[in-house]
């Protein structure tokens, strides 16, 4: 998906810098890309670009949890239980400034149950000024799919609907709602 939001944002002609862990996908041409491979890279990378953005679409899928500690080599399979201790990882949109700043910003919401209720509540939680919510239980839409449905709920309290499409075909209408949300935020700003 954020592939696809990168690859749109380029067509409006914005200028784009894609955050990204591996993936087997060509980077969109003309977007800057920066590489990361883990959730502490990623906290990095975003403070230190989102200085110099109109918008900040955070759609990376962050691990919660990661492990405490690592091995420098292999582990040999042991018999019995094995249990591997878990700290959570730094929540990237609570970490954003909630005052003064000059940028919009849009997280991602995806949710296997109470979908609306999860989406409202992170909404408010991580001071975003839009949320994009999926259900991702669903094998043929959201994660590891060409396919995805959407609905954007708002700061406003609005919300917006985006059918099943292609990642593309969504990824062009979530950026028009929320261009279209940025512009009248700044409105109300001056």
């Amino acid at each position: 998906m954020g592939y696809a939001i990168a690859e749109a944002a380029l067509e409006a002609g914005d200028k784009v810098t894609l955050i990204s862990g591996p993936v087997a996908l060509a980077s969109p041409e003309g977007a800057r890309l920066v590489k990361i491979t883990t959730a502490d890279e990623l906290f990095d990378a975003v403070h230190e670009h989102v200085r110099d953005c109109d918008m900040l679409v955070m759609c990376a899928a962050v691990s919660d949890y990661k492990p405490t500690t690592s091995a420098p080599q292999k582990l040999e399979k042991q018999s019995g239980r094995f249990a591997l201790q878990l700290a959570a990882t730094r929540d990237i949109l609570a970490s954003l400034p909630r005052k003064d700043r000059n940028y919009f910003v849009v997280g991602f919401a995806a949710e296997t149950h109470d979908v609306a209720k999860s989406a409202q509540a992170k909404l408010v939680r991580k001071n975003c000024d839009a949320i994009v919510a999926n259900d991702v239980s669903c094998d043929d839409s959201g994660m590891e799919s060409d396919d995805n449905e959407v609905t954007i709920f708002c700061a406003n309290g609005e919300r917006k609907q985006i059918a099943r499409a292609s990642k593309k075909i969504i990824a062009r209408e979530i950026l028009k709602i929320v261009f279209a949300l940025r512009e009248k935020s700044l409105t109300k700003k001056t």
